[in-house]
């Protein structure tokens, strides 16, 4: 099954993170694929002691402000690719999570079709979800479920800054 969780909403990340969560509660093997981000974020300190979750970053998390990325980004949204059609060929994970590759692909780091090609890649037991905004029409159409996060109001409007425990 091909989820994703799209929208200009507050949440994505926390949803495919959270159904991670219940995956390797239930003893299924997780793979975790973020794009775009680097670092050291807080969720990743308890993600990384469950021994049936396995995250990797494909990005430097500089330019997304700026939408400008550069040759390196591309090259790391490429090796971020490769490393998950290698992941879901080996069949070694029951759950692979592709965190923020809309964004990959709205920044043209990613051709859609190469995206494409790794859904219809997915064998029947293997959950893949896709998160980000502005995702692809295509995907739409090729995934199984589709959760939209909206906006309805948000704090940062307000001047709320991101909060330790709370957005990071």
């Amino acid at each position: 099954m091909v989820h994703l969780y799209i929208g200009k909403g507050k949440g994505k990340t926390t949803a495919a993170l959270g159904l991670a969560i219940r995956a390797a509660g239930a003893g299924l093997r997780v793979y975790i694929g973020q794009f775009i981000k680097s670092g050291y974020y807080n969720e990743l300190k308890v993600l990384r002691k469950i021994p049936n979750i396995k995250i990797e970053q494909y990005g430097r998390g500089c330019f997304v402000r700026a939408n400008k990325p550069g040759r390196r980004d591309i090259e790391l949204a490429c090796i971020g690719l490769e490393r998950a059609r290698r992941i879901i060929a080996q069949k070694k994970y029951n759950m692979v999570i592709l965190d923020e590759i809309n964004i990959a692909l709205h920044l043209r780091l990613l051709k859609t079709g190469d995206v494409l090609n790794l859904v219809k890649a997915v064998p029947k037991n293997t959950e893949l979800i896709l998160t980000g905004r502005y995702a692809p029409l295509e995907l739409i159409k090729a995934a199984n479920l589709v959760s939209e996060i909206k906006d309805k109001k948000h704090y940062y409007k307000r001047g709320v800054k991101a909060r330790k425990g709370i957005e990071y």
